[in-house]
């Protein structure tokens, strides 16, 4: 992942070189392949660059198109021989991916992001206009910031530099501190008041004070694939699966693959090997890292990495986890820009560290998306639901009876459920009382959907219920890559198979049916690897929760924390109630039913608001009341395109 930064000057104050010397140190362990600056009239923009395909060597960025546009860009298209041609690109040899998207934004303009499909974030500077558009790809996978004031905006691929010297301290952002206590906080949300993200696929448009943001695009709902056969259903699957880990195989280096054992891990590693044989992917070279826990007794992965080890002849690097707790201490000194961003030195990471180095790699491949793409949830619910909009009564009276055998439950209960996912999210709680048990009413009441994790309830509309649980699905993974922290030691690249845009339009447009049958969870992956991956993973039972560890680390961490003798931050901020935090904690240890992830995701908060009050001193939050009101009303206004005043949004 390549670095970008910029500023411009809305008062007419001219750029210095001295406005990107200050930032320099910062970004420049981002990008060890060089750098490129330019500044010219009030914009001051700098790039460094960190190389991963061929054709990367060749371009030098910041890149001024014929019109005078300066682009930066931070990706990899997969869709690259499509632009060649719509672009009639003369010497594809050349044709860096950053050269297509200066040429695309000339030929269309702001149209042309719809057609850039990849993992990208881009920025550029129109000095005829005098305005700065960002944007980012469909599903969000880099990072791209902006501080907006009266004077000036401020961009950055990292969120470090917008908060570290010179730059002002800012108020922290509640809604993002309660989206953690779900699972993820929205992705337009930094935990800085005045600091925002760029959405996927989104862009964002400054011009005289003043910002746009459009969404320029969006999954169909109205694309179904229909075919006659489960087996023309497998063969397109195997086809469009091949083609996404074919494109995350472009590297100019040798790329390391995550092998867990489970079966989104396993199915890339033998896709990807397939793809090498038969001379149908670029001639890299695939190592895998598995990781192991021997004191974890309901962690055994060895047998499945083993056997997918042995079908591609070559083992990879294993490194032991869970001797220690990688969570941050309250002891650390560093930095945390954001919670859980850094974690103690440890021998695991250490480890990761001098596989990297040993095999030379560049590109890290992750399942991240698998069990959420490809029906890893066995629930009948949207398939069942498509039935009950469609009026497909008989059909449903089917399925109810068959889901209902397969999970020995009485079917008015599973056509209950399924009803009840059309109800108005008001009558559920934002979380099972014992979950929210510590956190205190008033901060529950304030941010009550962010702590639900911004539910959807199917709505009667042209899309299918199903459509619609794939769409809210995917907005959760948007969520988490947006909390992603980019490494630097080591410094690699992620890629993310299931989270390719094409897998994901085919994916949303098979029926619900082929991707989970009664008793069959992943039906269509299963059948359609069914030779290429190991049998023992394919039919292998969902990976068991993993409890020894996530307990000693509850127990070490509240040693930690409750017992040092320090009020709590987040208490004396009204987030969590001391007493019931301490309650919580006791019942979990003593063996009673208990949040373990959310009480570690507590903790982890507690750690960072320490780090940042010694960093920053006294901690506020911008607001105190109506913040997920404020934010909804935001939501409104870029769903319409309006123009939003920046002193209106960004005010300290």
């Amino acid at each position: 992942m390549s670095a970008q930064f910029g500023k411009f000057n809305f008062d007419g104050k001219p750029a210095t070189p001295e406005d990107l010397r200050e930032v320099r140190p910062a970004l420049a362990p981002y990008g060890p392949d060089g750098e490129g600056q330019i500044c010219q009239g009030s914009v001051a923009i700098l790039y460094r660059a960190f190389h991963t395909t061929n054709e990367a060597v060749n371009e030098v960025q910041p890149l001024t198109l014929p019109a005078g546009t300066i682009l930066t860009f931070d990706g990899r298209l997969d869709n690259r021989q499509e632009l060649i041609e719509l672009l009639h690109w003369r010497n594809p040899a050349l044709a860096a991916d950053s050269y297509l998207v200066g040429a695309a934004y000339d030929a269309w303009g702001t149209a042309c992001f719809s057609r850039l499909i990849g993992d990208w974030a881009l920025s550029l500077w129109d000095p005829a206009t005098q305005s700065v558009v960002l944007a980012k790809d469909a599903i969000g996978c880099r990072h791209l910031y902006y501080v907006l004031s009266r004077d000036e905006i401020i961009w950055s691929s990292t969120l470090d530099l917008l908060v570290r010297p010179p730059y002002r301290r800012f108020a922290l952002n509640e809604e993002y501190v309660a989206g953690w206590f779900s699972f993820f906080p929205a992705a337009h949300l930094t935990p800085y008041a005045d600091i925002h993200a760029v959405e996927p696929s989104t862009w964002v448009r400054i011009q005289n004070g003043r910002r746009v943001i459009c969404k320029y695009w969006t999954f169909d709902p109205r694309k179904r694939l229909k075919r006659m056969s489960d087996g023309e259903y497998e063969e397109a699957f195997r086809a469009a699966f091949a083609q996404t880990v074919r494109r995350r195989l472009r590297s100019s280096f040798p790329v390391l693959a995550e092998l867990s054992g489970g079966m989104d891990s396993s199915s890339i590693v033998c896709v990807a090997d397939l793809l090498l044989d038969e001379n149908h992917a670029e001639n890299v070279r695939l190592d895998t890292v598995s990781y192991f826990n021997d004191t974890e007794p309901n962690w055994n992965e060895r047998p499945y990495v083993t056997a997918v080890e042995q079908k591609r002849g070559r083992t990879g690097c294993h490194i032991e986890v869970g001797k220690e707790s990688r969570l941050a201490s309250i002891s650390d000194e560093s930095l945390a820009i954001t919670p859980f961003s850094i974690s103690s030195p440890s021998a695991t990471g250490n480890a990761f560290a001098e596989c990297v180095a040993q095999n030379s790699n560049r590109v890290l491949l992750s399942g991240i998306g698998g069990d959420e793409v490809c029906g890893g949830v066995p629930t009948p619910v949207p398939e069942l639901a498509d039935l009950l909009v469609g009026g497909n009564l008989s059909q449903l009276a089917r399925q109810l009876m068959q889901w209902a055998l397969a999970r020995r439950q009485p079917w008015p209960y599973l056509l209950a459920e399924t009803m009840r996912a059309f109800l108005p999210v008001v009558f559920s709680d934002p979380l099972p009382k014992s979950s929210q048990a510590w956190l205190t009413a008033d901060f529950v009441r304030r941010n009550r959907e962010a702590i639900q994790g911004y539910p959807v309830r199917f709505r009667f509309s042209r899309a299918l219920p199903s459509f619609q649980a794939n769409v809210s699905t995917l907005n959760l993974l948007q969520r988490q890559m947006a909390c992603v922290s980019v490494s630097i030691s080591p410094l690699y690249e992620k890629r993310y198979p299931y989270l390719d845009r094409d897998l994901l339009e085919f994916m949303y447009s098979v029926p619900r049916e082929q991707l989970v049958r009664p008793g069959q969870r992943r039906s269509l992956m299963r059948r359609a690897l069914i030779g290429i991956v190991p049998e023992t993973v394919l039919n292998r039972r969902r990976k068991a929760y993993v409890v020894r560890s996530a307990m000693a680390s509850l127990s070490r961490r509240s040693l930690e924390i409750l017992d040092h003798g320090d009020p709590l931050i987040s208490a004396t901020l009204g987030i969590v109630d001391s007493v019931a935090l301490r309650r919580s904690v006791r019942a979990a240890l003593n063996g009673q039913e208990a949040p373990v992830v959310t009480l570690l995701r507590t903790f982890g908060i507690e750690v960072w608001l320490r780090n940042i009050e010694r960093s920053f001193g006294r901690i506020e939050f911008a607001t105190r009341a109506g913040n997920s009101s404020a934010t909804g009303n935001l939501s409104a206004e870029k769903s319409k395109g309006k123009e939003v005043k920046p002193n209106a949004l960004c005010e300290t």
